[in-house]
């Protein structure tokens, strides 16, 4: 009889002979990212994606890098909580509350800071010199929605009505967004 694959979460459960520890490592946060986009920050993930030991185990990490000036852009994690440890530089960092209240603080190697689950959140490099965290989640797979990368080039796209009305601005600028926002050739940005 043959064996059916069992997934959990989404991911393939391996037969315990078969496990390794290939499937409990990754060396790719070590080194700090090539950053070649327009925001100024790369984000290399580890989840379960990248080391399938991770299903079932709500963890993971992520590196994010940001050039001086750079942006980690207003985003949120649907299934997890972050906290970040700056590894080098000084960052802006906050999130928004349910009650419409900016929390924030700028923060230097050594730091720590939390952001809660599901709220928009960011951080951005003032600093003169590049910046770097580690970043921790509750998850195996968290997951990202970049705001406006969201509302603006979304498949299929959001309605124009509904950006001018829900952002105040003109068909114009909704056609502006989208033409910032939308990937260019070579860019990398990464998700986690």
């Amino acid at each position: 009889m043959e064996s059916e694959r069992i997934n959990v979460n989404g991911y393939p459960c391996k037969n315990a002979v078969n496990v390794t520890e290939v499937d409990f490592f990754f060396g790719g946060l070590a080194n700090s990212a090539v950053i070649n986009n327009l925001v100024g920050s790369v984000i290399t993930t580890a989840n379960v994606e990248k080391i399938l030991g991770l299903n079932t185990l709500g963890v993971s990490l992520a590196r994010i890098d940001y050039q001086p000036d750079g942006l980690n852009p207003p985003h949120t994690h649907p299934r997890a909580s972050e906290i970040i440890f700056v590894l080098d530089g000084e960052l802006d960092v906050g999130f928004i509350t349910t009650a419409n209240k900016l929390i924030s603080k700028s923060i230097k190697i050594g730091d720590i800071f939390v952001f809660p689950e599901g709220l928009v959140h960011y951080q951005k490099n003032n600093g003169v010199k590049p910046a770097s965290v580690i970043a921790g989640f509750n998850s195996q797979f968290p997951g990202t929605q970049s705001i406006a990368t969201t509302l603006f080039t979304s498949t299929p796209l959001v309605p124009d009505h509904v950006l001018t009305k829900g952002f105040q601005i003109g068909t114009k600028g909704v056609k502006k967004m989208r033409s910032k926002l939308a990937p260019k050739k070579n860019e990398t940005i990464g998700l986690y």
